[in-house]
């Protein structure tokens, strides 16, 4: 819960002044790559018409095609990826200066959340929390206020990323929108982990046998789609330049929206393991967030990508596997490619990590007395 609450944020742009139809699958033809790994050809795309969505459009940019994840069959049937090739990872191509400059700035980041939020003998956390709790003495409502404030905020700011971008800059608006959104966060959730069993007991299956593999599995499964956003951690962090990414390979071919698919398998998981009214109510509120995200995030995808996003759209699906049963997704034969790279290796560990942390994890969140 805690690495979907602080991690979990929309996506990146690209955008053009010409654009023509796109081709349908069968219509692309393969592309040819230079030496230099740059196509030859550029495949402009016509705006699409806005009576299908009304919202305001950015000047767009031109894409350039790639060939990650083409079906690796009869030249009729290549599909031409729009989109951008997910989890990514060059070591060749990374500055060590970056990676400084990111250490320096998690740190700094979590000294000052320590001191101005975390630390009640100086921050504004456990303040925050005794007025949210004073709204009432049942702690599923203040469990699903506190759910609320952080899902107003956080998708709030992201409805306004592109006029906040405009007017303070990419990077700037990167810090405001973290520096608000994480201390809400962790207020979310210390209160759930100081708080989870309160509330009325529903059930209890504890000691059936397997549930507790059953759940652990579960979790484990759950953090490979919680962590697209995270694929970029210098752009999280604001050290490269953040951009509105339309991801379309890895696990994008599985769910177009993998935070809310991973979302429900946590609270799923956690809620039929503590079997409480408390959980429920977080479940429910984290649940209902991350469905207006994936709503929200398809509008402002429409709005940046246009047609482009359109065609990324059709043949994904929000329901896992579902455009892959279908036909609209086709796999290439090297699927699997697509998930051996460092940022999927990167998650394994971290959440390995995390279940092993967990006491140490409470302990901490006990301190608080929030």
């Amino acid at each position: 819960m805690a690495t979907s609450i602080l991690l979990s944020h929309p996506f990146s742009p690209l955008l053009s002044k010409q654009h023509h139809k796109i081709p349908s699958p069968k219509q692309t033809i393969a592309i040819a790559y230079h030496s230099t790994n740059k196509p030859t050809t550029k495949t402009p795309f016509l705006s699409f018409p806005t009576s299908f969505f009304p919202f305001p459009s950015n000047p767009r940019k031109e894409f350039w095609p790639i060939s990650v994840g083409r079906t690796q069959t009869d030249e009729k049937d290549e599909i031409l990826v729009v989109g951008e090739d997910s989890a990514e990872f060059e070591l060749s191509k990374q500055k060590i200066s970056s990676w400084v400059y990111f250490t320096g700035i998690l740190g700094v980041v979590l000294y000052v959340l320590n001191v101005v939020w975390i630390d009640n003998s100086t921050g504004f956390g456990k303040s925050f929390i005794d007025s949210v709790s004073s709204i009432s003495d049942s702690p599923e409502i203040v469990m699903l206020s506190l759910t609320l404030i952080f899902a107003i905020v956080h998708s709030g700011l992201a409805s306004l990323r592109d006029k906040g971008e405009e007017l303070i800059g990419e990077r700037a608006f990167r810090v405001l929108f973290a520096g608000v959104s994480l201390p809400l966060a962790v207020s979310t959730i210390a209160y759930f982990i100081n708080h989870r069993y309160d509330g009325v007991q529903l059930w209890q299956l504890n000691s059936i046998a397997g549930i507790h593999e059953l759940v652990w599995i579960s979790n484990f499964i759950s953090f490979f789609f919680l962590y697209p956003s995270t694929f970029n951690l210098l752009e999280v962090a604001a050290v490269d330049k953040p951009k509105m990414h339309l991801w379309e390979t890895g696990i994008m071919r599985i769910t177009r929206h993998p935070q809310l698919v991973g979302q429900v398998i946590w609270c799923l998981a956690h809620t039929l393991w503590i079997g409480n009214s408390v959980a429920v109510a977080a479940s429910v509120g984290l649940i209902g967030h991350h469905l207006f995200g994936a709503w929200n995030g398809d509008r402002r995808l429409a709005i940046r990508y246009g047609e482009a996003f359109e065609v990324v759209k059709n043949r994904t699906s929000i329901i896992p596997f579902a455009a892959i049963l279908d036909g609209r997704q086709k796999l290439p034969e090297d699927y699997y490619k697509e998930f051996i790279r460092l940022p999927y290796l990167s998650i394994t560990a971290l959440t390995l990590g995390a279940y092993f942390l967990h006491p140490i994890m409470q302990a901490a969140s006990y301190r608080l007395h929030w």
